[in-house]
């Protein structure tokens, strides 16, 4: 038991908490993911990360469909309890549904928004036509 008890502070059922996504070796951001307790739970038994798509209003395991796993290495909770970091070995090479490294993927130029990074896989051959859901 913690200090904050039952952490993180998941105040119902519905609760859903951010999760920042880290590359465990670089330090570099990911993806930002929401958990409810179940995918805490999941994410902690089974170490790899586990979340609740607010699109699809399900559990996913990051990974499932497009075989780029996220093993959990390391969970850290913020002061408030009411915000998840976890460092992880990126497989696959990419943590983006859209195919790229990092959900970041895209730069401001003081213009306009620029991609300076290759795709590591391509969405339509791995989840069909509605890759934009995943």
């Amino acid at each position: 038991m913690s200090i904050y008890g039952d952490v993180p502070k998941f105040s119902g059922p519905d609760t859903l908490i951010p999760v920042v996504v880290q590359d465990a070796k670089t330090s570099e951001v990911l993806m930002l993911a929401y958990m409810n307790e179940e995918a805490w739970k999941i994410t902690q038994r089974t170490l790899r990360a586990t979340f609740w798509s607010r699109s699809r209003k399900k559990l996913w395991t990051k990974g499932e469909t497009s075989g780029n796993y996220q093993i959990v290495k390391e969970i850290r909770l913020d002061c408030d309890a009411d915000a998840i970091l976890l460092k992880v070995e990126q497989l696959g090479g990419a943590a983006c549904h859209t195919g790229y490294r990092s959900c970041f993927h895209r730069k401001w130029n003081g213009e306009r928004w620029v991609i300076e990074e290759e795709k590591v896989f391509d969405p339509e051959k791995v989840y069909g036509q509605d890759s934009e859901s995943k």
